[in-house]
């Protein structure tokens, strides 16, 4: 493999990593919004939680526990944990 076709193949995993991690960080910023009971009348508590509801579409209301608080954190972890695990592994495929 040429040198060229080597970085850009690291960057494009770069990148795939980053975009991993910022959809884990947002699902973890709304799982600690949700935990300390952020305003959610604030602009920018209102767009995490649509943002994080949208990527952890998948995963939402997953678990049946009675608490409320327990649901959002098994759901929305569970995604985060999932995109991180995958985004990182294609992440690593596409670097090698």
């Amino acid at each position: 493999m040429s040198p060229r076709n080597r970085n850009g193949s690291h960057s494009a995993g770069r990148v795939i990593a980053v975009v991993a991690d910022v959809m884990a960080f947002i699902l973890g910023l709304w799982i600690v919004m949700y935990l300390l009971d952020a305003n959610r009348g604030n602009d920018f508590v209102q767009f995490v939680h649509e943002v994080a509801r949208w990527l952890a579409g998948w995963s939402h209301d997953l678990f049946t526990f009675d608490e409320a608080w327990a649901r959002v954190v098994a759901g929305y972890s569970l995604a985060a944990i999932v995109y991180l695990f995958i985004g990182h592994a294609i992440a690593n495929r596409v670097r090698h």
